[in-house]
């Protein structure tokens, strides 16, 4: 079965011809996938019950089963779990902002990261995410709050660069004037630094925000707390976001996880200021989600803010990530996580 909501326009007007069809049924039903959001071929009411039968045959049209909602009663932040056809769960979040929505999405089934402070990674990775089932995130949630998705960040659970053709396709279904149409501007793809595939993104020239999870200010530290800084080196992680900016003009983002104790200190910052004052960039402060899993600790105010002036006194700009949905499974694959304890424990 072909999945039908992963191909793009003209590789839907190619499949149109190759069942016998106009080439402008592609377009009716490219609408009906992307801008109408519709979970079947019998709403596509405007084609024949012999097409519809027909897609039916021979194409897949991938549809997310919300399994769960959870809304924070602090900032409206929701978070969803959803199945996938194969059984598996993913999960997402929607922010609300005063500029406008952004969705969260996951473009794994896990992870093989194995960052120490991210629950997302516990469980290993079972596999990567269709395009289809990326853009389908969205889409559920786009219906979900009838209100119209202005941002999207590829920072739920997964390696979006492990993942590389599936996020490429997603990112140009996405950002396609026949489809949601956001623009390349408003989209964000996080790294914890696959340097090949981040020079492979950069050669694409997109206008989209490259955000690296960068959580260390030396190349030891990041091994403690990333597995992936055995693989690929500070130095060279760094080179990548200068080519990624020198192709595409666009400022990088930082993120970086503050854990009390670990890489909060006035001389990490000062690490930090050396790291990054000659890069075009922005660095997002993240007080770190606390899971039982780990025993690592989110640094306290006092100490997030002295990082924070240390890194503006050096000229560098600088966010503190507000924090969002504290008091549902906020923090990345924590929802998935305790889903899947029930379901062990059954």
């Amino acid at each position: 079965m072909i999945d039908i909501k992963s191909l793009t326009l003209p590789e839907l007007q190619e499949e149109m011809e190759k069942i016998g069809e106009k080439k402008f049924r592609a377009g009716q039903i490219y609408e009906w996938m992307h801008v109408k959001l519709v979970d079947s071929f019998d709403e596509m009411t405007n084609l024949s019950k012999g097409l519809r039968e027909k897609l039916k045959e021979q194409y897949e049209l991938i549809s997310l089963e919300l399994v769960e909602v959870q809304t924070s009663k602090i900032d409206e932040t929701s978070k969803f779990l959803f199945r996938l056809s194969d059984g598996n769960v993913i999960e997402s979040v929607l922010m609300k902002y005063h500029h406008g929505n952004s969705v969260c999405i996951s473009s794994q089934v896990g992870c093989r990261m194995g960052c120490r402070f991210c629950a997302s990674t516990l469980d290993g990775l079972e596999r990567g995410l269709k395009p289809s089932e990326m853009l389908d995130q969205i889409y559920k949630i786009q219906k979900w709050s009838q209100e119209r998705v202005h941002n999207v960040v590829v920072m739920g659970t997964g390696e979006p660069l492990d993942n590389y053709d599936s996020l490429l396709r997603f990112i140009h279904l996405l950002t396609d004037e026949g489809g949601l149409h956001i623009s390349q501007r408003n989209l964000t793809v996080s790294t914890c630094g696959i340097v090949p595939n981040m020079r492979r993104l950069a050669d694409e020239k997109l206008q989209i925000t490259l955000a690296l999870s960068l959580h260390a200010s030396s190349q030891e530290k990041r091994k403690t707390l990333m597995p992936v800084a055995y693989k690929f080196d500070l130095k060279d992680v760094l080179d990548a976001c200068r080519y990624y900016f020198e192709q595409t003009g666009r400022r990088i983002t930082f993120e970086y996880s503050l854990v009390g104790g670990v890489n909060d200190s006035s001389e990490d910052a000062r690490e930090l200021t050396e790291l990054v004052k000659d890069l075009n960039c922005h660095i997002n402060l993240i007080p770190v989600n606390p899971i039982k899993e780990r025993d690592y600790v989110q640094s306290d105010s006092r100490a997030i803010l002295n990082f924070k002036n240390k890194l503006e006194k050096s000229g560098i700009n600088v966010t503190i990530r507000r924090e969002m949905g504290r008091d549902i499974d906020g923090a990345c694959g924590q929802l998935r996580k305790s889903y899947m304890d029930t379901e062990k424990e059954r």
